[in-house]
Parts: C-alpha cells; structure tokens; sequence
C-alpha cells in the first residue's frame, strides 16, 4: 500500500505543478571596486567615488549587486581591522543607492572573520527580493560568503510559496606566479568544500566575484566548472550556453581573442587617473559570473536569459589601451564611461535571470538543502519533525495542500525543542507539504499520509 501511494505521488506532481502569470526579471552585477571606502584613500574622496558609483548604478540599475575588494568596513566602531568607516554600507545606500533609485536597495550581513583590508558587500533589489541570511561562508585571506535570498513574489502572501537565491561573493589572492595559483586553488577548494556540506547539490546558486583567473586550466577555475562531483558544477554563460568560446581558453596571452570579455584594467597608464590597481589596458579577465546548472536549465523557476552575459563598458576594442581613450568608446554613455575609469581599474560584469511568478499555493518538489529541517515521510497520525537549533524560538507553520491546490491543513507551532510531534488530522493520500518560518520557507514536497 505504501508503494502504490508513493506512486501516487509521483502521478499526481505534474497536475500538482504551478500555474504562473509571466515572468520577472533580475540583473546580477558584479564589480570589483579597488578598495572603495579606505581611509586614508589612495583614488580619491569618498565623497567623490560615491557619484562616481550612482553614475554607474543609474545606467546599469541591477538587482543584485556584489561590491567586490571594497575597503573591509568597521564591523563596530572600535573595529581595529576595517579600513572604510563604520557605517560606510549605510553611507553607500544613503549617498548612492537612495540618490540613483531611491527606496530600492538594502544590504546583506558583513562578516571580516579574515581581519583583512578588504571584503565584499552584498546589495539587492529590497522590492524584489528579501534576504535571510548567510548559509555557508569559508575565511581564508578574505572572506567567502554565501547569502540566501527569495523572490518576493506577487502573491507570496497567500500562496507561501517563494524561490530562493544563492549569491557566493569572492575575492581570490591576485598574482601570476604558481604559488599565487595554488593560494587561489585552496580558496576556492575551501569554500566548495562548505557548499558541499550545506547542499546535496547546487541550488540556484549565483557565484560570481574576482578570481584573479589567468586561464581556464586554473586549478581554481576547474574545480568550480569542472568538479568530480557534477551536482557542485558551475556554468560561465560565455561558454555554455552563449557559446562564444570553447574550453581551454588562455586570455592571458591571447587575449585578443576575448577582448569584448576582458575586465582588467579600464586604465592605459600607472599614474591615470592615479597610482592604484594595475595598468596596461584590457589584458586580462579576471572577474566572472558563474551560475548552476538549475539557472543554466531552468528546473527550479530561475532561467539564464541568453547572451546577457556582458562587461559593462567593454566595446571589444580596448586592448592595451583605457576605456575613454580613442576610438570612441559607444558602448554606454560618456558619463558612464568617465565613471567606470575613474571608479576602479576593473570593469562590471553582468548578467541577466527570468524568474518564474507563482499563481497557485502549490509548493514546488524543492528539497531543502541546509538540513534546517527533517521530516518523515510518509506520515502516520503525527508528523514527526527534527529541526536545527538555529530556528528555537521561532514560529513555524505547516500547510498541507491537495491536488487542485486547496488548503486542507494549517497549524502554528513554536519551536522548543530539536523534536517535535504535530496531530494530522486529514484523510490518507498524497499531498504537498509547506514549513514555512518568519522568512522563509523550510520544507517544499510531495508527502503520502497513511
């Protein structure tokens, strides 16, 4: 009998699938801001460098935004470790972010567990998107973390059924001699290694920042496109499904061959328009956005949109030689341009996510993948119920939903303990299951009740 029912429920999850309205969209960007915030400063005021940024951010206008290599903030205000200010991600959003859109953005949680000179910051679209926290982070040099957040969709509030997206932000040890290679290699080991034991395989992930890449036989770059275990690979648009380039690829030195991609430097010269970063014009591509394969495939509502994978700024004729030096450079406005070689030796990467609108309370087949919770299934008279500590105190509430969609169960507990037992009382069948807590939904699957 059991059989027969988890049969049952395998028959029901195409009739049990969501209707949607459409689609939404999301611009991820990336941006590697050279020490943006330090004090004393070596480009320039602060003051300065925050127009610099609003003239960028009014053009691109993303929605999820990693600052990359910005001065490391002081965590507290006797923070002997942070260059930039305390306060300076609420001098960012008040003097940037609310002056190019106002109201839009907030920013993730900052960590500095590396107590170095630079970290990166995480900024999204508060209209779009909310945030729930860090779910896995690696220190070494720098910090790597991981941020969850979800898709504020339009009908959240009586479905509870919601998408989630994971944005990893890195900074990996710059250089070109092998030892830097093999610095670079146990970072980025380092932190797959903590998505490993926070998922059973990638979910939509994002992975973007500046890995310091000289080729793409990087020991680095492999293990994230090509790992041992294919449930942690990681896609670069360029390659697949763009299909602009085929593997290997060697940018260092042929770097003519991807001069559209090539993100360092914006700057011909050592000493224009000052002494910071590296020089030398396009050369090198060193800053990436990286995506799984449930983005790349579309299997859990986030889509890659094709051949929106682009260097803000880059026109493909900047070998050797800045942004702003001649042939005139079209790709974005003069401002922009201006902005962008002034602002930071790198150029942005961006990309561009649909994502898919939920119209029927009926949660997607999603596993959950930070082992927040644990359920038996099929369930008895009492859903039995293992949850981690970080959710003691919190409220969380179980939806049972039938096969049009209806709500047939609702019940709020209080967690107390790391086990609980909860009365079902419905008729024996094949359901999906929601846990959803304050900000997020736990547990999204297809359930039998004997």
């Amino acid at each position: 009998m059991r059989t027969l029912r988890l049969l049952m429920v395998l028959l029901l999850l195409p009739v049990l699938s969501e209707a949607t309205t459409g689609w939404d969209t999301l611009r991820v960007m990336s941006y590697n801001l050279l020490y943006y915030g330090e004090k004393p400063y070596c480009q320039g005021p602060i003051a300065t460098y925050h127009n610099y940024l609003k003239t960028i951010l009014e053009y691109v206008n993303p929605d999820v935004l990693g600052l990359v290599k910005a001065a490391s903030v002081k965590l507290t205000a006797s923070d002997t470790y942070g260059i930039a200010p305390f306060g300076f991600a609420d001098s960012i959003l008040n003097n940037v972010m609310n002056v190019a859109v106002p109201g839009k953005y907030a920013y993730g949680t900052m960590t500095n567990t590396a107590q170095a000179d630079n970290m990166c910051l995480l900024f999204y679209n508060k209209q779009k998107l909310g945030y729930i926290g860090i779910v896995s982070t690696y220190s070494n040099i720098t910090d790597f973390n991981t941020h969850k957040l979800y898709y504020k969709d339009p009908t959240l509030a009586t479905t509870h059924d919601t998408t989630f997206l994971y944005v990893t932000l890195n900074h990996t040890e710059s250089g070109s001699n092998t030892s830097d290679a093999t610095i670079r290699s146990q970072q980025i080991t380092g932190e797959m290694n903590q998505l490993h034991s926070k998922f059973s395989h990638l979910p939509n992930m994002i992975n973007m920042g500046d890995f310091n890449l000289h080729a793409s036989t990087e020991a680095s770059y492999q293990t994230l496109i090509n790992p041992t275990d294919t449930n942690y690979k990681f896609y670069e648009p360029a390659y697949i499904p763009d299909v602009h380039y085929a593997y290997p690829s060697d940018w260092d030195n042929n770097a003519s061959s991807y001069a559209s991609f090539l993100t360092t430097s914006t700057r011909q010269s050592s000493n224009v328009p000052n002494n910071c970063g590296t020089s030398g014009g396009a050369k090198g591509w060193y800053d990436h956005i990286l995506l799984s394969s449930n983005i790349i495939h579309s299997t859990q509502r986030i889509q890659y949109i094709g051949n929106s994978y682009k260097v803000v700024g880059n026109d493909g004729n900047r070998i050797g030689i800045s942004i702003n030096d001649a042939p005139t450079n079209n790709s974005a406005p003069a401002n922009v341009i201006n902005a962008l070689f002034q602002m930071s030796n790198k150029y942005p990467v961006i990309a561009d996510l649909r994502v898919q609108k939920v119209t029927l309370g009926v949660a997607q087949n999603e596993e959950v993948h930070d082992d927040a919770l644990q359920i038996e299934n099929p369930i008895g008279t009492n859903l039995s119920l293992t949850i981690a500590d970080r959710l003691k105190g919190e409220h969380i509430t179980v939806h049972l939903y039938d096969a049009s969609g209806k709500e047939v169960f609702t019940q709020q507990e209080t967690v107390h303990q790391s086990h609980m037992t909860i009365p079902i009382h419905v008729a024996a069948g094949s359901y999906i299951m929601s846990v959803t807590a304050t900000k997020e939904v736990l547990y999204k699957r297809a359930v039998v009740k004997l």
